[in-house]
């Protein structure tokens, strides 16, 4: 089920509309706020919310947090978490990957719930929350902006609520591979005309398969290379047909 996703008290509507645009990118409807500032058409919050500013930012819920806790499957977001279970207000913690993991097996209502700008939720909320989630940033500097945590949160999330992405099914088509031995055909006859040792050839090949087995060319890109190594070739056998040999006067 795709979570809802609550705000407490957030002070800046640029922030409200990030997250509801966000929201749209990947597939979420239901966004509640707790004791929002007041926004209009023409506030920061229409301005940010891109094509979420018809649906997703006008339809939001105006609630309170003990609405929240009473009615949803709780997962509080913070940038600081507890080292250990001595100190459990903020421990056990999952990361927004790992939630998406553990959500997909279960079915119930559930809430992501955001924090302030400035001081994210208290101990106090946290401690009246099901879970909680902390996005893994630097250690010198792990408080992301309200926004930008919300959009990398939901991004990790996505194979819960986007059923088809703008994408194509396939991101990479490899070559064929008569296309690609092809290649390597055109490549071991341009060793054998810049004379290559011959102690050398076999290691240079494996090489050269390795590389492009770990690459997956697509057939354009194969037959470019295998274009440019042939006039490389012609261009290398040329040159050797017009050397003077060392016995010419």
């Amino acid at each position: 089920m795709k979570p809802a996703v609550a705000i407490v008290e957030p002070k800046t509507p640029g922030n409200i509309g990030t997250i509801a645009r966000a929201m749209k990118n990947f597939g979420l409807d239901d966004l509640k706020l707790v004791n929002p500032p007041e926004f209009g058409r023409d506030s920061e919050a229409y301005g940010f919310a891109g094509q979420a500013r018809e649906d997703v930012l006008p339809n939001y819920d105006d609630v309170t947090f003990d609405e929240l806790v009473e009615n949803y499957h709780t997962v509080g977001l913070t940038a600081t978490t507890n080292e250990d279970a001595s100190h459990h207000v903020r421990f056990p913690f999952t990361t927004p990957r790992e939630l998406a993991e553990n959500l997909e097996t279960v079915e119930t209502d559930t809430v992501l719930i955001f924090g302030r700008e400035a001081n994210g939720l208290t101990n106090e909320e946290l401690a009246r929350i099901d879970e909680v989630c902390s996005i893994p940033a630097s250690a010198a500097y792990p408080a992301l902006n309200l926004g930008q945590a919300a959009t990398v949160t939901l991004y990790e999330l996505r194979t819960l609520t986007v059923d088809e992405y703008q994408l194509p099914d396939v991101e990479r088509e490899r070559a064929d591979e008569g296309e690609i031995e092809g290649f390597y055909g055109a490549f071991a006859d341009l060793l054998d005309t810049v004379d290559q040792p011959a102690e050398k050839h076999d290691k240079n090949m494996r090489m050269i398969r390795r590389l492009f087995g770990r690459a997956h060319p697509t057939g354009r890109e194969i037959a470019t290379l295998r274009g440019i190594v042939r006039r490389a070739n012609e261009r290398a056998s040329s040159s050797d047909s017009h050397r003077p040999r060392r016995n010419d006067t």
